[in-house]
């Protein structure tokens, strides 16, 4: 059969340029094609680089759907849909809300591809494809599937070399899909995570995990096994990670270069409307142990939680510029169907906006506590175009010598002057703009 595969396409927020879209490939495409039966066609198409072909006369078409995207999935599927050619979804918004997502699809696959794809594929060979397929009892690491790096077709994006070493989170905090129904954490065996860095073909690597650690138990024996890797990495962790100075020992002793923190907000009445359990009082102790080992912050916040106010901008972004976090990455609260956040938003009628497409941190679909909405989306930009303006750029700039060029390759080139990237990126591969900022940052 031919089989096509689709990464529908995402809706930019108002900071984003094609440098976000076309940041990486599909890990959860790539995991499919090792898991697709021999003897089959495989064709993947990203639709934030590429247009579909709905005349390619595919046998059948698998599309990974995060929320955001899902009313174009149910477009593209719709149409393969015409053509009689049956459609199969998957993904983090699927699996969570799968009653929601069934009748825009031939099938779901609900929770992890490993036991069931080939299946799938079977039954769609057969002519008796199920309308859903889930199997995630006892699922555990040892089953998760490394991508198919082989087939990244490198110069289409900024970076190829990401890793996981884990799937979803421990915590679970009310606005992330980890308090949703049908999420699992499990760790992969640390020989595969291992075999994907080596087979990545380079020292600079990326750990796209939902929460690097997780365990910290097993995120010290992975450091020890790629201490003699000569890496550079970076990784997403949560707060917690200042009750563990071992490990970030061990992180800057391996060539860790950036930590990736959901610090959310700097207001303990706000962390606690969302059972986000970060300790306030211990982030500057947080930031300066990360600060003084050589390391970046990129700081997550996020800005319309029950205890915010019209204040919060201005107060976050003076505390942001204080510590010289180095990179910003911001979000207005948004409430994932599938949520605890959005069942108690919902109960209690504050759910104003019901257009997934705008599901996507960059726009207010719920009624702020302490604001107007507008106010909340106003002051969202606001600190944008405040944390990225040249004077709080210069006052950001690292005291630690060795992070200052990849700072302002970041600073400056992908968010301040990303468009003029972007442009570039029209007549230089995004894969060779990439290479040269590894280059410059880390000489790797």
């Amino acid at each position: 059969m031919k089989i096509l595969l689709v990464q529908a396409k995402m809706n930019k927020r108002p900071m984003d340029t094609d440098l976000k879209t076309r940041m990486a490939p599909s890990l959860a495409l790539l995991s499919i094609l090792s898991l697709t039966p021999k003897g089959h066609e495989v064709i993947i198409v990203n639709e934030n680089i590429e247009r579909i072909d709905f005349s390619v006369n595919a046998d059948m078409v698998g599309i990974t759907v995060t929320l955001d995207v899902m009313p174009r999935a149910c477009e593209i599927a719709l149409e393969f849909r015409k053509r009689e050619i049956p459609v199969v979804a998957g993904g983090i918004h699927v699996t969570c809300c799968p009653e929601d997502c069934l009748p825009h699809f031939d099938a779901i696959c609900i929770g992890p591809a490993e036991r069931v794809w080939s299946k799938i594929v079977n039954d769609v060979e057969a002519g008796c494809l199920q309308r859903e397929y889930c199997d995630m009892e006892g699922f555990c690491g040892e089953e998760i599937v490394s991508p198919m790096y082989s087939n990244i077709e490198q110069k289409k994006y900024l970076y190829t070399n990401v890793v996981s070493t884990s799937r979803g989170c421990p915590n679970r905090c009310k606005f992330c899909y980890n308090s949703g129904s049908n999420r699992l954490y499990t760790r992969r065996p640390i020989s595969d995570v291992i075999k994907d860095i080596k087979a990545l073909k380079t020292r600079h690597v990326f750990f796209v995990d939902d929460n690097f650690i997780g365990n910290p138990k097993y995120t010290s024996e992975l450091l020890q096994e790629i201490s003699g890797m000569n890496l550079i990495w970076s990784a997403a962790v949560t707060t917690k990670i200042i009750n563990y100075p071992e490990l970030l020992d061990q992180m800057a002793a391996t060539g860790c270069q950036s930590l990736f923190i959901g610090i959310e907000s700097i207001n303990p009445i706000s962390l606690g409307s969302v059972n986000k359990d970060n300790i306030v009082n211990k982030y500057e102790e947080l930031i300066d142990a990360i600060h003084s080992r050589g390391m970046m912050v990129i700081a997550s916040m996020v800005f319309g939680l029950d205890g915010d106010d019209r204040n919060t901008f201005s107060t976050t972004l003076d505390w942001l510029v204080k510590m010289r976090i180095e990179t910003l990455t911001s979000h207005i609260l948004t409430p994932y169907p599938g949520t605890e956040l959005y069942k108690e938003l919902d109960k209690a009628g504050r759910i104003i906006d019901r257009d997934l497409s705008k599901y996507n941190t960059a726009n207010v679909v719920f009624a702020p506590m302490n604001m107007t909405a507008k106010e909340l989306y106003r002051g969202y930009r606001w600190m944008y175009r405040k944390f990225y303006s040249f004077k709080n750029i210069f006052r950001r700039y690292p005291i630690n010598g060795t992070q200052r060029r990849s700072y302002l390759l970041f600073n400056l080139f992908y968010r301040k002057f990303g468009g003029l990237t972007s442009f570039i990126a029209r007549f230089v591969p995004m894969g060779i703009l990439g290479r040269i900022a590894a280059r410059v940052s880390y000489k790797v």
